[in-house]
């Protein structure tokens, strides 16, 4: 019996020990995790110091997607042998100059991808990679400061596809107004005097230029692991409503291993120029549907998506 007592009593001093040195780690991992942060707080507050500074502040991030797949005997789809493959990439870059008297700031915007689907029963099918998603967009604002929060600024902007209908069409921007900077990373332009130069090949009555309002708002930043971009830019014609235009795009990025990680990126694009001249290109004259016109045309929402790894520069 005594030995019994015995035993029990020193399994629990073994407990006992192993709870308190369990109570000791955890109060130590907690003063380190105090520390961590207080460290951080002290390299996110010499960090600010640093991008205070006057000079060019540069950086890039991109996101590079694709996916293989392969079918045999499938035969609850359409074709039920076939292989398919796509493949994309994106990359915003920047590079902005701030003093105290003016700022100047440029940044473009990539966005291409390919897709490969090959039906091995169709022997006239294309085998070939096609291009998906082909946006190409670079900006330039210059603005001189009236305030810490206003400019008068001058903007210049070209967007067009670049893999098979390069400047067809393509859009360039420029105009004068104002830039408001009311919080870190945050521009947003306003120019009531903005031209709109719309270039194309044999479309004269679809595509035309035209003067109107540009509107810009654009959001670029780095919060630890997380870079992320949103930038919406809109062309409002005093001519006609049929010829503006707006296009919203957005990039994250998220770091998992040194500059390599996860990215989502999606757009969306509202343009009737662009859909008429789509609607006229697959009309079929022997259909008995009306002609499109800017009148009929059904000008519906752009939009694409790509999820994939991303690489931070």
């Amino acid at each position: 019996m005594k030995k019994i007592v015995l035993l029990c009593s020193i399994l629990l001093g073994m407990a006992s020990t192993k709870a308190q040195t369990v109570d000791e780690l955890k109060a130590t991992l907690a003063v380190q995790k105090d520390s961590l942060k207080a460290a951080q707080g002290r390299v996110d507050a010499t960090q600010a110091k640093i991008d205070a500074f006057p000079g060019w502040k540069k950086g890039a991030f991109g996101t590079i997607g694709g996916s293989v797949s392969n079918f045999k005997n499938w035969y609850s789809q359409g074709s039920p042998n076939n292989s398919s493959g796509n493949i994309g990439f994106t990359v915003n870059a920047f590079a902005n100059l701030d003093t105290q008297k003016f700022f100047w700031r440029n940044s473009g915007n990539l966005n291409l991808s390919w897709v490969r689907s090959d039906d091995k029963d169709n022997p006239n099918d294309n085998k070939n990679f096609r291009e998906a998603t082909d946006v190409f967009n670079i900006n330039s604002l210059y603005g001189q400061k009236l305030s810490e929060t206003l400019a008068i600024s001058g903007l210049g902007e070209y967007r067009t596809t670049i893999l098979s209908n390069f400047n067809n069409p393509g859009y360039l921007d420029l105009g004068i107004g104002g830039t408001w900077t009311p919080i870190k990373d945050l521009v947003v332009v306003v120019h009531p005097l903005n031209y709109n130069f719309v270039f194309s090949r044999g479309n004269s009555a679809i595509f035309t230029s035209s003067l109107g309002a540009k509107i810009l708002a654009d959001y670029t930043r780095q919060i630890g692991a997380i870079s992320f971009k949103t930038n919406l830019s809109m062309f409002q014609s005093y001519k006609s409503s049929d010829l503006s235009n707006w296009t919203w795009t957005n990039s994250f990025g998220y770091t998992l291993w040194k500059m390599i990680g996860v990215g989502f990126d999606f757009g969306l694009r509202s343009n009737k120029q662009e859909a008429l001249k789509y609607n006229i290109e697959q009309y079929d004259p022997l259909s008995g549907n009306p002609v499109p016109t800017f009148e009929n045309v059904d000008n519906k929402l752009q939009s694409y998506w790509m999820l994939g790894l991303n690489y931070k520069f």
